[in-house]
């Protein structure tokens, strides 16, 4: 019997490919969550302010909520307020990035940007430890798909 060996970023994609709708939005997210793991801690600050400017108001009271679990002050659903509170964040701030930046995938997800994309914008900044869990991530997403789930 034959092996066939691959490498972990081809399986992320061919299992991205392979699953239903549902399935495709969590693998995203855990994409999204991976790649901010692995931004370095001087890049957070500028990746945060991104991710905040394209956020739609419904979006920025979702995130100034989660400020308010915080409690760094009165959050005001405003960008400013937003970016400049974030170094005052500490521990959290990978966390904050986090809300953002998924909050502005799964725009991006309804608004049909190919997963494709995603894929090959993030994946190519991952370690391959990293792709490695993402993968085992995968094949979980993956059986959760086919074993019955409704998409």
């Amino acid at each position: 019997m034959p092996l066939c060996f691959i490498e972990p970023q081809d399986a992320i994609r061919v299992i991205a490919e392979s699953v239903g709708r549902e399935a495709r939005r969590q693998l995203l997210g855990e994409l999204v969550r991976a790649w901010v793991d692995e931004i370095p801690e001087n890049e957070l600050a500028s990746h945060y302010a991104k991710a905040v400017q394209d956020l739609d108001e419904h979006d920025l009271s979702m995130l100034a909520a989660w400020h308010a679990s915080l409690e760094v002050g009165h959050p005001i659903a405003n960008r400013d307020f937003l970016v400049n509170v974030f170094q005052s964040l500490g521990d959290n701030r990978r966390e904050a990035l986090k809300i953002a930046a998924g909050f502005r995938g799964e725009e991006a997800f309804d608004a049909g940007v190919a997963e494709d994309q995603a894929l090959q914008t993030v994946l190519p900044h991952l370690s391959r430890e990293r792709c490695m869990e993402l993968a085992t991530e995968c094949v979980e997403l993956y059986l959760w798909d086919r074993l019955g789930s409704h998409n």
